[in-house]
């Protein structure tokens, strides 16, 4: 065979190789069609129903580190002042409610671990353990604003004249705002007010009334 038909043939066996292999090439690249998009969408949603601040998928989890002070309410015989630490876990009940409403959210359901000190008027320590129920509405923004109630049981070395015994309970109503820092990460402001008595199961129960703030990070999953 003279050597220009082998030349003919060789750029033609190269040419047919070089197609099929971008084909190939082409079919294992990731799907950038409606599919790829929905799932890049999915991906990026994450916690979210719709994306960013437009409400939480049901079953989302949180966890939430805390800190802050409680300043004394008149009530009792005493103010009492204290500094606070908590650790909060949560998960969303429901997917988003109330579409197309100015109350669109999620209730969630928490419960809180918190402890403390009172350093005014006496150094005393406070321990507790919370359910709470929170509402957190949707707003279509990185910042999702949240009503928040609460009742549990407390142990307290905080005594007479407000209080007669370690065994106590707690009532906390609170209100704030998250504001995510990434999709699943946000930095926690609340203000609210605290109230801690024995229900009449221990004498003096005069309580502890507080109004309290704290500052924090939450971690959704």
């Amino acid at each position: 065979m003279p050597t220009s038909a082998w030349l003919v043939a060789l750029c033609a066996l190269f040419t047919a190789c070089g197609s099929s292999t971008a084909q190939q090439s082409l079919s294992l690249m990731p799907d950038s069609s409606a599919d790829g998009t929905a799932a890049h969408s999915t991906a990026n949603e994450g916690v979210w129903e719709h994306g960013l601040g437009e409400g939480f998928r049901r079953g989302v989890q949180s966890l939430t580190l805390s800190a802050g002070a409680a300043y004394g309410l008149p009530g009792g015989d005493e103010r009492h002042d204290l500094a606070l630490g908590s650790l909060a876990y949560g998960v969303m009940l429901d997917n988003t409610m109330g579409q197309d409403h100015w109350y669109r959210g999620n209730f969630q359901l928490r419960v809180e671990a918190f402890g403390g000190k009172q350093f005014s008027p006496r150094n005393e320590w406070l321990i507790g353990l919370t359910p709470h129920i929170r509402y957190n509405f949707a707003t279509g923004t990185r910042w999702i604003p949240f009503i928040d109630g609460g009742a549990g049981v407390s142990a307290t070395s905080i005594r007479k004249p407000d209080l007669g015994g370690a065994f106590q309970f707690n009532l906390q109503a609170s209100a704030g705002v998250q504001r995510f820092l990434t999709h699943n990460v946000a930095l926690t402001l609340q203000g609210g007010y605290m109230h801690i008595s024995s229900a009449g199961t221990s004498m003096p129960n005069l309580g502890v009334n507080c109004l309290t703030g704290m500052a924090g990070v939450s971690f959704f999953f």
